[in-house]
């Protein structure tokens, strides 16, 4: 029985991939490192479409939220189209060197400060 909302999980190359309800969602190994360092506000990007053509394959990305760490700098807030959620930033740097598989989301509720 999974009982959080969403997972962040370790992929190839260094992807963070994201898992919200049905929707997947990613962010690139340069963004995360932005994130982690620089404490920047990195886009979230979701694979939107999939269409093979003769001998290869078109992929339509497009931005579909943010991720950033919150003013405490405990946490990093995720923003997609589906809700926003939070994950300890002690988390996401643990799933980002591949130290553990995956870091459950928690949803942000509204009208709570973070």
């Amino acid at each position: 029985m999974n009982t959080e909302p969403g997972t962040i999980s370790y992929g190839l190359g260094g992807v963070l991939h994201i898992l919200v309800d049905a929707e997947r969602y990613r962010i690139e190994p340069e963004d995360v490192k932005a994130l982690l360092f620089s404490g920047r506000v990195v886009p979230i990007t979701q694979d939107c479409s999939k269409a093979k053509r003769e001998d290869y394959l078109i992929c339509d990305v497009a931005i579909a939220g943010h991720a950033a760490i919150n003013r405490s700098g405990k946490a990093v807030a995720v923003h997609t189209r589906v809700g926003s959620y939070i994950v300890p930033v002690v988390s996401l740097q643990r799933v980002a060197r591949g130290e553990a598989a995956s870091a459950p989301l928690f949803p942000i509720i509204p009208g709570e400060t973070e």
